[in-house]
């Protein structure tokens, strides 16, 4: 891979992170907490899980497998019950909220999907020749 595709990578990555470290922030003052009940560790396990799906996101649209949808689903399922994975390591760090799991499922399959659909709509264009 080359420079270029890293830079890109990393750039997407990084955005990605700052939106959601952002929007957490938003909603834990918009419910009146002023502090993450977590504290860095969470910040850390978020920066994890977002590093687990963006590199299944990127080996997925690497794979040389038709169609699109079957390319997405190959990356999905081994991503997810790696997030999975580590959020049951985290638990035997600290004590796991009662929804952590179904909370995991919930933002990262969100975040994937989002991810899907915005490179559909990139690969439409492309074909398309826009």
């Amino acid at each position: 891979m080359n420079k270029k595709k890293w830079i890109r990578i990393v750039a997407v990555y990084s955005i990605i992170y700052t939106a959601v470290t952002l929007l957490n922030s938003i909603l834990y003052l918009g419910k009146g907490i002023y502090e993450d009940p977590s504290g860095n560790w969470h910040e850390l396990d978020r920066a994890v899980i977002l590093l687990i799906g963006v590199t299944a996101f990127k080996l997925c649209t690497a794979l040389p497998v038709k169609p699109l949808i079957l390319r997405y689903i190959i990356a999905y399922v081994p991503s997810q019950l790696l997030a999975f994975g580590y959020v049951w390591f985290s638990g035997l760090r600290e004590e796991l909220a009662k929804t952590a799991y179904r909370d995991i499922w919930i933002n990262f399959a969100s975040l994937f999907i989002l991810l899907c659909i915005v490179n559909t709509i990139i690969s439409i264009r492309k074909e398309k020749g826009e």
